[in-house]
């Protein structure tokens, strides 16, 4: 998969469906890299889509980063709208199984900027719920 493919909703949700069990059951055998990556990569590649623009970027150490939501545009350095969190919380996040302020509350997740928050809105991307 290259850095810039387009997301696809049958391959998202197929890579999702992959790993399902170990999100639904932490205890479940962990996903492969690979699998993990891939899943990681195009949700958030996916929620890009749905939400165009470059107000908030969304990162997802150490598989992506991606720009989002609408709005006055960052050019240099720090974004002022960050959501920051482990691929394992994302893909609760993106999935449905968990909400993005339980995520926050706990910790997984952090949010910087007063637009990090408005990703919300086009969660889940994949419904396991």
């Amino acid at each position: 998969m290259g850095a810039r493919d387009k997301a696809d909703p049958a391959t998202t949700r197929h890579s999702v469906l992959t790993i399902a069990d170990w999100l639904r059951d932490e205890t479940s055998p962990a996903p492969d890299r690979d699998a993990l990556a891939t899943a990681v990569r195009l949700t958030a590649r996916t929620l890009a889509a749905l939400a165009p623009g470059a107000s908030v970027e969304v990162r997802i150490p150490p598989f992506v980063a991606v720009q989002c939501v609408s709005g006055p545009r960052h050019t240099r350095g720090t974004p002022p709208n960050v959501v920051e969190t482990d691929p394992r919380t994302w893909l609760l996040l993106a999935t449905g199984l968990l909400r993005l302020a339980e995520a926050t509350q706990t910790g997984a997740l952090t949010l910087s900027g007063s637009r990090a928050g408005e990703i919300q809105h086009w969660l889940p991307l994949v419904d396991l719920t």
